[in-house]
């Protein structure tokens, strides 16, 4: 049976349009000189990977805080405050420290140029489970619609989410592709949910054939992607 002609391409954010490894690393840096000067019994007492360890292990113990990164950073930042003996009142300064830092992400060379050509065959949403503010990176005016696991209270890849954002959108989700780079979080759980998925395979991993999971296409940048949403609107 021929696929219909999809209305609606949703797209996954953190290394489907941008490289977050780097950002990250960088902003925590830069989170833990903010609270070497702000909050230094906490920055005395615990390392960068120190604060890392805490918020996994926290992940581990309370799974719902993945739903909202940083409401899992600001929770251990908590206990660690409380554990070094540090005000709290600075807890928030750097919440917004980080989050400033965790927005500094350069788009991959093929996503500004092909945004604008993709938005003019589909309408375009965002399904995410970080926290990216899309007005603040300068791509929000691309996007119609998006949806943050930390504002919709479940992440990826709960259905629920996927069917939320096509909900919002007026599509079903049998009219949308979603496009990102996991392929358990993005390709198996739109798949799950309904919608066709597009593996964004940068690095030229056989990942999912190891994995078993089949992706509706493989698109090593967006350019691939055009190509092959053209032909899908061909249909």
């Amino acid at each position: 049976m021929t696929p219909r002609r999809p209305l609606a391409l949703l797209f996954d954010l953190d290394d489907t349009l941008w490289p977050i490894g780097p950002v990250i690393e960088a902003a925590e840096a830069s989170w833990h000189a903010w609270l070497q000067q702000h909050a230094p019994k906490v920055a005395q007492a615990f390392s960068v990977a120190e604060l890392r360890a805490r918020r996994l292990a926290l992940a581990q113990q309370r799974p719902e805080l993945l739903a909202d990164l940083y409401q899992l950073r600001r929770v251990a930042l908590e206990a660690v405050f409380a554990e070094a003996g540090e005000d709290p009142v600075h807890i928030e300064g750097s919440m917004r420290h980080f989050a400033v830092q965790r927005n500094l992400v350069t788009p991959f060379e093929d996503v500004l140029p092909t945004l604008p050509l993709l938005q003019g065959l589909l309408r375009l949403g965002v399904v995410t489970n970080g926290n990216a503010d899309l007005e603040v990176i300068g791509l929000h005016r691309h996007f119609e619609y998006a949806l943050s696991s930390s504002r919709f209270g479940r992440p990826k890849p709960d259905p629920a989410i996927f069917h939320a954002a096509c909900a919002a959108m007026g599509v079903a989700p049998a009219d949308a592709v979603y496009v990102g780079d996991d392929l358990r979080l993005d390709v198996q759980g739109a798949q799950q949910a309904g919608l066709r998925a597009v593996w964004m395979n940068r690095n030229g991993s056989v990942a999912h054939l190891e994995a078993g999971i089949a992706p509706d296409a493989i698109c090593a940048n967006l350019r691939e992607l055009l190509a092959w949403i053209r032909q899908q609107v061909q249909h």
